[in-house]
């Protein structure tokens, strides 16, 4: 029978609903249980698309021995992280501060009252691997909560004192523009050299750590931060991470060179990654970054997007039980496939072999590949050579789709959509490809028509079922999309939701006491603790974010006040950024704009030339307004409530911190102010 997750609508949940353990949600009635019978609570903390998660369910929770030891001593409880990150984020600062490490699966052990007394992840069935296993635990730490009350009592104590002293709180220094600096040192030291990235084994993208070195190029004119970023870049998409045969990025690399993947691809990476290209061809006009960014595009329209335009989640990695399965190949498949010229063509640039580079199967990858040497060496011009090369990738495509497809985890997060609708406004500005900017604004239709009710933005939908209060994320990647669209369309409406929606997030959950953002707003459940993050993880945080579109927003709408909780966030993170400033470079992005000079650009009259240029240009330090109506632009943007057109002309303001030269009808006028102070 069913346990009482068939009633939800989380696919990582629903994952579940038939395993012997009875397990619940997470809600009153399982705490509640768990008083009545005197029994501790195990939190289990996942998603569907985790790879360990999978393990751990097989080897027990679908173990009949394990399943009646856990429904006898214990009340099971499942979380699905990705619709209640503000749960997961409490458990796992828990996990961290008990073991020095987290991850996912996040296994808790905690009384009914919420408080753990024992964490860790992954268990294995039996003790192997140097770990105890998922037997002996739950015999072991049922026996202690039973037999050993008071050493009980001493470690929950100890578990709330530590989060209580771990909270951010103000100081009485704010941070400065050397932070900036510093962490390009930082960037800089991490550096691999050799096969780009900023870290050993396992090698995460980090997309948002390029966004602030292109941003700290731009304002100090310092090539090696654009360097590391091209070099980087360059790595991923010729590595393994990258999908050579149906695109789009895998989660992060196993190794140091890029080269065999954790296969699951998550909409947020890719969506952050398709921002980093699209800002790499900005600044370099490298056409493969173009390239890359458009492929990108390809694979989430094909395989993450909704009928209703929202974007799904998550791509397993594994199918049929076998992490890889679907994306690996054989040798001799690959030649069968494509036929001996053809095959021998594509297995030499792709380093397919006979033996293989990934457990005896090959990852496509461009590693090693010298495409102008096998032209000449095939006695074939570029273009020819990459026509062969892509019709033998729609060959392969074809052929995998045949095979079984991993799952698909469909919810729709508000605050992936954000970042996604966000990465496509951008490119849509930048390559001048309307398209990119129609489906983007699509999906913030859908957003706003199903993930917004009563004013109060929500985190989840799946199946016409909406649910959970957003968290900040939600609201501060939200803002983001508001932005880029404004910026690639100039509809004043955007900009207008965007304020909107700021004076919401700073009624919800700025804090009044200490500054700063509150991971979730004071009208959710109150948990444990009320977490308050700046450092990023395999995204930006919420504050992080919120931080840096309060410095836009104050630039665009001249709306001072946005900057003045800006300056608050700057004494109220001042030590958590001092002690870990590689992992704050999102929020270091804020300063690099409060910190250098900026430029409020206001462009009146029709589109022109001008304001494609300026549209496309990768110019961090300009706000740009643009509109034929001044009365329209004032509603969002007040100070601009006196700009007249001059003699009929599209007419130019360009001011520094809201002081303005002269308007001008003059281009090239314009772009000398634009280029003053820099």
């Amino acid at each position: 029978m069913a346990n009482q997750l068939q009633y939800e609508k989380s696919p990582y949940l629903l994952q579940h609903k038939d395993n012997p353990v009875d397990w619940h949600p997470w809600g009153d009635e399982a705490f509640a249980k768990a008083k009545r019978e005197g029994k501790p609570i195990f939190l289990s903390i996942g998603y569907s698309t985790c790879h360990w998660c999978h393990v751990l369910a097989h080897e027990s929770f679908e173990d009949e021995e394990v399943a009646d030891f856990l429904n006898e001593h214990y009340v099971s409880i499942k979380v699905d992280r990705e619709e209640r990150p503000d749960i997961d984020s409490v458990y796992m600062k828990v996990c961290q501060m008990m073991t020095g490490q987290g991850g996912w699966p996040l296994s808790i052990f905690m009384t009914p009252d919420k408080i753990p007394f024992y964490a860790g992840t992954y268990f294995p069935r039996e003790s192997k691997y140097g770990m105890p296993g998922f037997m002996e635990v739950i015999t072991q730490l049922h026996q202690k909560y039973k037999q050993d009350p008071d050493h009980i009592a001493k470690v929950t104590e100890s578990v709330t004192d530590a989060l209580a002293k771990a909270a951010t709180t103000k100081g009485e220094h704010r941070l400065t523009k050397d932070i900036t600096d510093k962490a390009f040192k930082q960037l800089g030291n991490r550096f691999d050299v050799t096969n780009g990235g900023f870290s050993s084994a396992p090698k995460f993208p980090a997309p948002h750590q390029m966004l602030f070195l292109l941003r700290y190029h731009y304002f100090t004119g310092k090539t090696a931060a654009r360097k590391m970023v091209e070099k980087t870049l360059d790595a991923m998409a010729a590595g393994g991470i990258y999908d050579h045969v149906g695109f789009g990025f895998a989660r992060y690399s196993t190794d140091e060179k890029w080269l065999v993947p954790h296969f699951e691809k998550m909409l947020y990476d890719n969506a952050l990654l398709l921002m980093a290209y699209t800002e790499g061809y900005q600044i370099t006009k490298n056409e493969q970054y173009k390239t890359v960014s458009e492929q990108i595009i390809t694979f989430v329209m094909r395989e993450m997007h909704g009928a209703e335009g929202g974007f799904y989640s998550a791509i397993d990695a594994d199918s049929e039980g076998v992490e890889g399965k679907y994306y690996v190949w054989d040798y001799d498949e690959v030649m069968q496939i494509l036929g001996e010229q053809r095959g021998s063509l594509y297995t030499s640039v792709y380093g397919i072999t006979p033996e293989g580079n990934f457990e005896g199967k090959n990852i496509p990858n461009l590693l090693h590949a010298d495409l102008q040497a096998v032209a000449m060496e095939k006695s074939m011009s570029m273009d020819a050579l990459h026509r062969e090369l892509e019709e033998a990738r729609k060959q392969l495509l074809h052929a995998r789709e045949q095979r079984v497809y991993p799952h698909v985890d469909d919810k729709i997060l508000t605050s992936w959509n954000a970042m996604m609708i966000a990465a496509l406004a951008k490119a849509g500005r930048v390559f001048g490809e309307p398209e990119y900017t129609n489906i983007a604004a699509k999906a913030m239709t859908f957003v706003e028509k199903n993930l917004i009710q009563n004013s109060r933005v929500m985190a989840r939908y799946r199946d016409g079922d909406v649910r959970y209060n957003g968290y900040l994320d939600d609201y501060a990647y939200l803002i983001w999309a508001y932005v880029e669209l404004y910026e690639g369309t100039f509809s004043i409406a955007y900009l207008e939701h965007a304020r909107k929606l700021t004076d919401c997030m700073l009624d919800l959950f700025w804090d009044n006491e200490e500054g700063g953002f509150f991971f979730s707003g004071y009208d959710s459940e109150q948990l444990l603790s009320r977490e308050k993050e700046v450092f990023d993880g395999a995204l930006p945080s919420g504050n992080s974010v919120a931080a840096v579109m309060l410095a836009r927003l104050g630039h665009l709408t001249g709306e001072t006040g946005y900057l003045d909780k800006l300056e608050e966030m700057y004494t109220t993170f001042y030590d958590d950024v001092r002690q870990g400033i590689a992992a704050t470079t999102h929020f270091c992005q804020s300063l690099l704009l409060s910190e250098n000079p900026t430029k409020e650009v206001v462009i009146l009259g029709e589109r022109d030339t001008f304001t494609a240029e300026v549209q496309g240009a990768f110019l961090p330090d300009v706000a740009l307004l643009a509109g034929d109506d001044p009365k329209a632009l004032a509603k969002a943007a007040p100070f601009t409530a006196a700009y007249r057109k001059l003699d009929g002309q599209t007419t130019i303001y360009v001011c520094e911190h809201f002081t303005c030269h002269q308007p001008t009808t003059d281009p090239d006028k314009a772009w000398n102010y634009m280029k003053m102070s820099r």
